[in-house]
């Protein structure tokens, strides 16, 4: 028998033994043996871990998790799901679509409120970035946000969909956050954070997604661009911008859209951040936002003074000029 054949037959094997000892387990479960079956499934999983058999043991703990969730068995469940994650950590299992699908599954089923489902979250999406300080692979954030949508948790889906690639995802959670919990005169504030925010993660594209996936869906936001709210414009001219990378030009956007930007004070700060991505300003020396858009100086050249002559020009011309990136 070749290798892959025999492979594929210890692979058989293997699943037919973990399906018998499951279909025992299941047994004493549906008879209300709860304590006595979930410690059954914490000795069998430190037999596979101490036989190498990660696939065995994470498959294992996985349906029994949700056997137990299945029961309203919080505790059982939430400890088997900790299990699948310590496989996980000590085998050298790759990220798949499958296993975070899992792994968004065990979270969904967890007690909203269960100090249990925080260190879960917080271990998967450790490992789902191999252990580094990243902040989590983006599929995974993709379907945590997803869940967190379906329980209407709009503020920590809203986290979580900033770390996907899913802008689109994001605008229509962000359509039913303000049509539900905003006030008619704030539906430019949902999307102006998020857009900012992605601009920030350095995340252009979801940025001009959920900005123009919001706008066409928002049912109080009449069809632009041009818009009603300036913060939109705003928003809209920034996008341009960027893809333009002048500094110029952003700083007059910014300069000419002040009260408007005002009525967030984290906005100017987003500001400060996308200018030194996008636009090659310095990190500022002081918290004061004056370091990017206050007085010029006039030390420094030919570039300020181009500035200083942008801001002595009428706001339709500043228009047509940012038109034209």
């Amino acid at each position: 028998m070749s290798d892959p054949e025999s492979l594929r037959c210890s692979s058989v094997r293997n699943r037919g033994g973990v399906q018998r000892v499951e279909g025992k387990l299941r047994a004493s479960v549906e008879r209300g043996d709860y304590y006595e079956a979930h410690q059954m499934y914490r000795t069998l999983f430190f037999r596979y871990m101490s036989q190498a058999k990660h696939a065995e043991a994470r498959e294992l703990m996985y349906h029994g998790a949700l056997l137990f969730f299945s029961h309203n068995q919080q505790n059982s469940a939430a400890d088997l799901s900790m299990l699948v994650l310590e496989v996980l950590e000590k085998s050298d299992a790759k990220v798949e679509d499958e296993i975070l699908e899992h792994l968004a599954k065990l979270f969904s089923r967890m007690d909203q409120n269960s100090p249990e489902r925080a260190a879960f979250v917080s271990r998967a999406l450790k490992w789902s970035t191999g252990g580094s300080s990243k902040l989590g692979h983006p599929k995974l954030h993709q379907l945590l946000a997803l869940t967190l949508w379906k329980e209407q948790n709009y503020s920590e889906s809203r986290y979580h969909f900033l770390h996907s690639s899913d802008g689109e995802g994001c605008a229509q959670m962000l359509v039913e956050y303000s049509a539900s919990r905003g006030y008619r005169n704030e539906v430019d504030l949902f999307v102006a954070q998020a857009v900012l925010q992605f601009l920030c993660l350095k995340n252009k594209n979801s940025a001009s997604v959920v900005f123009s996936t919001y706008t066409e869906k928002h049912p109080s936001i009449q069809k632009g661009p041009p818009f009603v709210q300036p913060l939109l414009n705003f928003i809209w001219f920034l996008l341009l911008a960027v893809d333009g990378g002048k500094l110029t030009v952003f700083t007059v956007l910014c300069e000419q859209y002040q009260p408007s930007l005002k009525r967030d004070p984290m906005y100017n700060e987003y500001l400060d951040r996308i200018g030194q991505l996008f636009f090659g300003v310095p990190p500022k020396q002081s918290p004061s936002y004056g370091g990017l858009l206050g007085e010029p100086n006039r030390s420094s050249g030919r570039r300020f003074l181009l500035v200083e002559h942008l801001y002595n020009l009428t706001k339709k011309k500043i228009t047509l000029m940012l038109l034209q990136i």
